[in-house]
């Protein structure tokens, strides 16, 4: 077997995805407890008229998408906070005018866009030393902002009506809180593209809520299954050719259906010895 680690797009694809894990954890935790995956989907699409936009101006296209990421996160919780209009409704809305947006800038983009899949499926082998230095700020932000207001996360993301007995500043937090979130999604793109980024976000999130409502918990074994699986993904995409964004998705699913296996399993012995205690 080949030491796959002498290459160094090796070793910047494990540090990738060693930080997309940690912004997997905070932010995919906030988004999985307030209940908000809609929302990291429709931050995620809304930033493809981003990457559209990046390739007309011929700029990093990363850029545009954090443009139109956060610009999106902000504006789907303003309209929805302020009863403009529904949650959904507004998800929908941009969701669909930045699909729009960047298929029509791509058109009108002179030539062939030839690094445009990776945005769209996801492409850990091409991750940047730019990718890496973009996810690590990302990543000390988060846990920076995590440590400082960890309780106020917290009473916000289970319970907004104690969370307003406790700060009266609980407005202010969502926009930060979304807007971090959106950074972190537009930043994982080129780890898992703008069609599974939500596996990588709301899947771990997912799997350790089976087991604990723990929020410093679920963040940290998250985090934890987050780079498992992608590792995990990334090896065998290595070892059998085959996409490596898809392999990552699938292996996480597959850890969603063995803990949801092992949950069920769990309470059918707690039943069975209830009906039959020693």
């Amino acid at each position: 077997m080949e030491n796959i680690f002498e290459y160094s797009f090796v070793i910047r694809s494990l540090l990738g995805a060693l930080f997309a894990s940690i912004t997997a954890g905070l932010a995919g935790t906030y988004i999985v407890s307030r209940r908000l995956v809609f929302l990291s989907g429709g931050i995620t699409h809304a930033s493809f008229g981003g990457i559209g936009l990046g390739y007309y101006l011929g700029i990093n296209p990363v850029v545009g998408a954090a443009v139109f990421g956060l610009g999106s996160a902000l504006g789907m919780e303003y309209m929805s906070a302020r009863g403009r209009m529904r949650e959904d409704s507004a998800i929908g809305i941009l969701w669909a005018l930045g699909m729009a947006v960047g298929i029509i800038f791509i058109y009108l983009t002179p030539g062939y866009a030839p690094n445009l899949m990776s945005y769209l499926f996801g492409s850990i082998l091409t991750v940047t030393n730019g990718d890496l230095v973009a996810l690590g700020i990302i990543s000390v932000v988060l846990i920076i902002y995590t440590a400082l207001f960890y309780r106020t996360l917290l009473y916000i993301s289970f319970d907004e009506n104690y969370a307003r007995t406790f700060t009266r500043h609980v407005d202010l937090f969502k926009y930060i809180s979304v807007g971090l979130t959106g950074l972190a999604i537009v930043l994982n793109i080129r780890m898992a593209g703008v069609i599974m980024i939500i596996a990588l976000l709301t899947i771990p999130a997912n799997i350790i809520m089976l087991f604990t409502r723990e929020y410093l918990r679920i963040i940290i074994l998250s985090t934890v299954v987050s780079f498992v699986g992608i590792s995990g993904g990334f090896a065998i995409s290595w070892f059998t050719n085959l996409p490596t964004g898809a392999t990552i998705v699938t292996v996480l699913v597959l850890f969603w259906v063995v803990a949801r296996l092992a949950k069920s399993l769990r309470r059918t012995n707690r039943i069975e010895k209830m009906k039959y205690p020693l």
